[in-house]
């Protein structure tokens, strides 16, 4: 009799210790998916020249900040603005040239006749310069803009005309004189790293590209165009978008694009943050 007693209680017990464990794991696996429920996914549309410096700070900003994902839509300027002003979901837009922020800066009927952007929340952040880059045979000792329009130069790659680095391009071969004469050599990219790859692959003579990019592909540069090529700086500006879903996050991570551990991702890619 007394065994029997004993042998209750030891089953009590087990059954108590079995629940008592699903619970700890019920409770262990809905603080986990609470977790992950309260992660947000920050959405930022920036111009492609910046996606291998972007994806490094990627990854210390969520270290940091452990309830963001990141999530990046990199292209050309022009055609990330146009997709939001289409309705693209997005919360920041990082633009290669001022052009196409300014266009979301003032008002337009995609927006019920309001911008697209915060215009409070408007920065300029980054500088970079724009570069005429060579294949790695030089076979035919392009140094300069000015070889274009010679026969040193037989096909050349440039952004088109919507792209920023290809209005950058445009403005220093007109300034030049050479622009018309070249266009028949040309071939038109759809961004910058297109450009960039075409140079890289060999399939044209030369190309005009940032020289952020140069350095990813480790093109050789030949000649940087100074100011005198250039109406302006080549400025990168940010701005929180008015319909962004996590205006305070994408705030915050615009605010961290100015911090000193930011700015040293940005000077190793060869950008200049503008102070």
């Amino acid at each position: 009799m007394k065994v029997k007693k004993i042998f209750a209680v030891f089953l009590v017990l087990l059954v108590a210790i079995s629940l008592a464990s699903c619970g700890g794991e019920k409770n262990k696996a809905e603080k986990t998916n609470d977790t992950t429920a309260e992660k947000k996914d920050l959405v930022v549309f920036a111009a492609a020249s910046m996606t291998d410096v972007l994806e490094e700070i990627k990854e210390n900003y969520e270290k940091e900040n452990e309830g963001v994902n990141l999530i990046f839509n990199f292209d050309s300027s022009g055609t990330l603005k146009s997709q939001i002003v289409e309705g693209a979901d997005a919360d920041l837009f990082i633009s290669a040239a001022e052009k196409q922020m300014n266009e979301l800066d003032s008002k337009n009927e995609a927006y019920n006749g309001k911008v697209a952007i915060d215009s409070s929340s408007r920065t300029d952040l980054l500088e970079n310069k724009v570069t005429l880059v060579v294949p790695e045979k030089n076979k035919n000792n392009i140094t300069d803009f000015r070889d274009l329009n010679t026969d040193k130069a037989m096909t050349i790659a440039l952004g088109n005309e919507d792209v920023p680095v290809g209005q950058y391009s445009e403005e220093i071969l007109r300034n030049l004189g050479i622009f018309d004469e070249i266009k028949d050599k040309v071939t038109f990219g759809s961004n910058v790293r297109e450009v960039a790859s075409w140079v890289s692959e060999g399939t044209v003579d030369a190309g005009i590209i940032y020289a952020t990019d140069a350095k990813v592909f480790d093109l050789k540069i030949v000649a940087e165009a100074d100011d005198d090529m250039l109406d302006n700086k080549v400025i990168y500006p940010a701005a929180v978008l008015e319909n962004a879903k996590n205006k305070d996050e994408a705030q915050k991570f615009l605010d961290y694009l100015k911090t000193d551990d930011a700015s040293k991702v940005f000077v190793d890619a060869g950008f200049i943050p503008v102070k």
